[in-house]
Order: structure tokens, then sequence, then C-alpha cells
């Protein structure tokens, strides 16, 4: 089980990965249990699905009977940390979901990179709702975006549905599924609570943030399972928690579905993801008091702590202490969203850059370089 702290907007508090469930045994504390009061809401008429009149709650067992064929456990055992006591092998839980990418044949298991890291394909099993033990005969992983799709061969697999991220709306609900604490088949609900999370800490290998965030409880053994609308269909792939204990409180974060397609799609085709690169180093946060003594009226932008000689934001002309505005036309929000637009281009593309330096808005072009593979 690995915690981690983490800098969330302005408040320190802990980030536990929700897939690093590992150990022999589970200390149960006693819960204090309320029951809800007052009735469930009911979805006005026309804004969900095919059923406008009924309450999504209550079609909760059936989409949950729907989605849980297709929920598996992902366990990995992995070589022995450095100055681990004799040398014992780290055994690691997560959970993953069964589905079919369009364009390629098989089936695979959608997970997170930390879940199976440094684990040979011989060591990783794919635990079945029917109890079916397999075992893949393909791994690739994405460091980066905490992304890992496993192959698996067998008859009569059962598969969810991706559906569309970019349409997930804050307020809406959603079902989380996993095995949190090695409890499998395993399912809570909540809502979207926000999009494009990306100020979370969850260690030096994960850059590429853009998390859908929830209040369905996830907690650590919940990594890799999937978020679910009330369509029945996967939003996104479970990874985080983020609390002062390392457990649900509330504050989760899921990798929206639509990133895994485009990561896995470059995973298959060429075994790695090319990214694009700029060569800065972005200040963690632009505060209102920093965008007020800069000139700035709106908390919007991506500010620069430094530029790399050499690179491409230094032939740019680009300097220390501006804002990136624009990109191309988009207009920046914060600086992980400026990293998860660069690191979609490709390399030797021209892009357009509106950056904010002496208190007034300027134009220039920048030539994006390609990020080092394997870094």
């Amino acid at each position: 089980m690995r915690f981690r702290s983490a800098l969330l907007t302005t408040a320190i508090i802990g980030t536990a990965f929700a897939g690093g469930w590992a150990g022999d045994s589970l200390s149960s504390p006693r819960l204090a249990i309320a029951a809800p009061s007052g009735d469930l809401p009911v979805v006005p008429p026309g804004s969900i699905d095919d059923k406008p009149t009924v309450p999504v709650p209550a079609r909760f067992e059936s989409l949950v009977q729907k989605i849980m064929p297709a929920v598996v456990s992902v366990d990995a055992v992995k070589p022995a940390a450095p100055g681990a006591a004799k040398n014992k092998p780290t055994e690691e839980s997560g959970s993953g979901v069964l589905v079919q990418l369009t364009g390629y044949r098989g089936t695979f298991v959608i997970t997170n990179n930390h879940v199976v890291a440094g684990a040979k394909a011989t060591e990783i099993t794919v635990t079945l709702n029917d109890g079916r033990i397999l075992v893949p005969d393909l791994v690739r992983t994405d460091p980066e975006s905490d992304i890992a799709l496993l192959r698996i061969v067998g008859d009569n697999l059962p598969t969810a549905e991706l559906g569309d991220s970019d349409t997930a709306k804050s307020g809406q609900w959603v079902l989380a599924f996993g095995s949190p604490f090695g409890f499998n088949q395993t399912v809570t609900h909540g809502i979207i609570s926000a999009r494009d999370r990306g100020q979370i800490s969850l260690g030096n290998t994960i850059r590429i943030k853009e998390f859908l965030q929830t209040d369905a409880a996830i907690n650590p053994g919940n990594s890799g399972g999937p978020l679910v609308d009330s369509a029945g269909s996967v939003i996104g792939i479970n990874t985080a928690n983020a609390s002062t204990n390392g457990y649900s409180s509330g504050v989760a974060f899921s990798i929206p579905i639509n990133l895994v397609k485009r990561i896995g799609k470059q995973l298959l085709d060429q075994g790695t993801v090319a990214r694009g690169y700029i060569g800065m180093q972005m200040s963690s946060a632009l505060d209102p008091h920093t965008a007020l003594k800069l000139g700035l009226t709106r908390l919007r932008g991506a500010l620069i702590d430094s530029v790399h000689n050499g690179g491409p934001a230094s032939k740019a002309g680009l300097q220390s202490g501006d804002v990136i505005m624009k990109l191309d036309g988009v207009e920046i929000r914060d600086e992980n969203h400026v990293i998860n637009l660069v690191g979609m281009l490709p390399a030797n593309q021209k892009v357009k850059l509106t950056i904010w330096r002496n208190k007034q808005a300027s134009a220039m072009e920048l030539v994006v370089g390609e990020w080092p593979r394997g870094k």
C-alpha cells in the first residue's frame, strides 16, 4: 500500500494511489453507520438516457449487473525494492476492466501502470468475476499517464463499453467499481465533482494529469477500476484519492477514458507514447496575489518558472516570468493544461502562443520538439 503527500490547490493533503493495496491481513475498525434520510432525487424528464422518469439511483442495480462481469482484479508480483529485507518481492493488487478496442483484435484489461509497473507478464494475474484466472500475453504501460493495457485470451470474455469522457459534466451520477482493500466486486456511487483536475502530486513519473474528480468512495485496491456513467459506459479509470489519512474522503480522481483511448492506440501501434516538448519548467500554481502583481485580472494562464537553454521555448524567446495565455487559440487554464496540450502535439509542429509579459499580451510562434522517450 503506497501513500504519497500531495499539494492540491493550496492545501497540503495526503494522496493515495487507489491501487497500491498490499499485505496479508486487514484490521477492521468499527464504523459508525447512519441511514440516509429523505427521498432520492428524481431526474427531470428528458435529462437522462431513454428512461427520463426513473430516478438514477433506482437504476443502479441494472447498471451494476451490466458492468460487474467485466470488472476484474489485477495482482502483480514485482522485484524486490532496493534495500528490501531478504530481497523479498513486492505483491500489489488493483482492479481493471475488460474492454474491446476499436481496430484491435483481442480483449484488453485497462488498469493503472502503478499496479503492474516492474512486473513481468508472467507475474501478473487477472481474476474474472466468474473466478477464472488468466495471465496476459501482452503488457503495454505508460508511466507518464499511469495507464496500462493487458491483453488476455479466453472464451466468452465479458466486456464493458467505453464512453465519451469529454461529455462528462459536474453533477452527473457515476459508479466506481473495484477491489478496495481486497474486497473484490465492490461498487460505490457518487457524482462527478469537477473536471480537468491536475494540481495533485502522484510521484515523479506521472506527468500527464487531467483527472475527473468524483466523490464516489475510492480506496486502496480500487486503482484501475472503471468509473461508469448512468448509461453504463466507462468514462474513467480510477487512480487515486486525496485525504489526510490515505482513505476515501470524498475527493478521488479518475483518468478520462478519452485520454486512455489516445494513449492506448499509441501503446498498441508503437509500444511507446510520443509526446511534444517545449523545454520549460512551469510554476506549480499561479495564485491570485501573483496574478494581480503581474497585471492580470483573471486567474487564467500558466506561469513560466524557468526556460531550458537550447530548447524550443528558449529558441522562441520565452522567458522566466512569462504567462502563457493561449496555445493555438485555446485559452490556458493552468500549468497542467499546457503540459497536456503540448504532450498531444507531434514534434516539429509550429504553434502560436499568446503570452503575458510586462503587463501586456503579445504573440509568438514556437516549433514543438519531442519529449525524450523513457524519461
